[in-house]
């Protein structure tokens, strides 16, 4: 994670070393020179969650890739059937690149003089309405110029915060934006009741929908009724967490299902109440697909969760627990709640002219999902918005609009501005590693 080709190429080496000394090396990766590498490779899926935990592959490399016969073809430790990773890998799937590159608005954000750590004086366009990729070697100072100059910068004019950005001399056309969000892969949340539901407001449309339930209506239920945040409808020995949490003293804490309400979350005479056939925990425990297909009738729900289904969440639970998510997951659920957000013609925000900024948003993603990622930022940028990337992954920065790359080396090395152009005319850059890669 965080690697660049060139440095992770030195990484393979040392794993080679590790192996040739005559250790045994495991890794659990999504990179597919990585995984070119390998002596064998083993693959499960053949989707997430539930529509996963099984063996797909489980071979030498070369007998997948190339489809050389295996020595031994009764092996019982050889498995090969149906594989989206091995697509990927033999070429039958690939990441498309664009056949044209966006142009922009006319429209710039520009950062002078940023000098902090080991930039180099440097003067950087930002051109707006783009989708714009931020790259170079692992240290070569993009963090420096992104995520620690330029983002104090807006959040301290957007959000009156009082951040200490590294030295600069000016930032200019902040206003051609009207809003600076940044998607990381932080936790929507850290207790057992924060779930992809609450975090995208769809629960809140979902009670509602509930509360008009000819159940609800002569129970004289309201819509707080089927919250698990509030006393009134929740088990109140889990205090609607479907979980207890037991205090281990010197050793971790330990979660046991809930003995009065047995994980449902409610009391039973608001697990009565019913719609199509569903109740209010059952709609919970969902698939987020599932739910979608489901409540696709109720525009204010589907829209929501069409958003969660579109960034490769369908398998994810629609009241799965924050504690229990990926980073990339919970990353791709603040992603389609901004989707889902810009939605709608009446909606304030699909007027915004928002920037959106992404630090290495392909961490823990199979090439699958870095193509709905790439989709993602497709309907950002349709709706007038930017798009800032900071990213090694070569297929990002191939779909690209706009690529500045930083470096040539790192530390001291590094710090100025190699390139800033198409991905088309990087190729021919000379004095960038990512050239080199791409």
């Amino acid at each position: 994670i965080g690697l660049h080709q060139r440095d992770n190429r030195k990484l393979i080496a040392s794993l080679k070393k590790l192996r040739d000394e005559g250790n045994s090396v495991m890794v659990v990766e999504h990179d597919a020179e990585t995984m070119m590498a390998a002596d064998w490779l083993i693959d499960v899926g053949p989707g997430a969650g539930k529509e996963g935990g099984e063996i797909c592959l489980s071979a030498p490399l070369d007998v997948l890739v190339n489809g050389k016969t295996p020595g031994n073809p009764d092996d019982g430790r050889i498995i090969i059937g149906p594989s989206t990773t091995l697509d990927y890998l033999r070429g039958e799937k690939k990441i498309e690149v664009p056949s044209q590159r966006r142009t922009g608005n006319g429209h710039i954000l520009g950062i002078r003089g940023a000098r902090g750590n080991n930039l180099k004086n440097v003067d950087i366009d930002f051109p707006l309405g783009m989708f714009i990729g931020i790259s170079g070697v692992s240290g070569s100072g993009k963090s420096s110029l992104i995520n620690e100059t330029l983002m104090p910068v807006l959040k301290n004019r957007f959000y009156n915060a009082k951040l200490q950005p590294l030295p600069y001399d000016d930032v200019v056309g902040i206003e051609n934006i009207d809003k600076l969000i940044e998607i990381d892969q932080s936790p929507i949340g850290r207790t057992p009741r924060s779930n992809p539901a609450t975090f995208t407001g769809v629960f809140n449309d979902i009670r509602t929908l509930f509360e008009a339930t000819p159940d609800a209506k002569v129970r004289g239920f309201k819509a707080g009724r089927f919250s698990f945040n509030v006393p009134g409808g929740r088990c109140e020995e889990c205090k609607g967490a479907g979980i207890k949490v037991i205090e281990m003293n010197f050793l971790p804490s330990v979660n046991v299902v809930c003995p009065e309400c047995r994980g449902r979350r409610y009391k039973n005479d608001t697990l009565a109440v019913k719609y199509k056939g569903k109740n209010i925990n059952d709609v919970l425990e969902m698939p987020i697909s599932e739910a979608y297909g489901f409540f696709e009738n109720i525009p204010s729900i589907a829209q929501k969760l069409k958003a969660l289904v579109d960034v490769g969440l369908g398998y994810v639970q629609l009241g799965q627990s924050a504690v229990t998510l990926s980073g990339g997951e919970s990353q791709r659920i603040k992603l389609a709640y901004f989707l889902s957000m810009t939605d709608g013609a009446t909606n304030r925000s699909k007027q915004q002219r928002i920037l959106f900024i992404f630090d290495e948003p392909t961490t823990g993603l199979h090439f699958y999902d870095v193509e709905k990622l790439l989709k993602s930022f497709d309907a950002l940028l349709a709706k007038g918005h930017s798009i800032v990337v900071v990213e090694h992954n070569l297929d990002v920065i191939r779909a690209a609009d706009w690529v500045i790359d930083l470096g040539p080396e790192a530390g001291d090395a590094g710090g100025n501005l190699v390139y800033a152009g198409t991905p088309e005319q990087l190729k021919s850059c000379n004095g960038s590693y990512t050239a080199k890669y791409i």
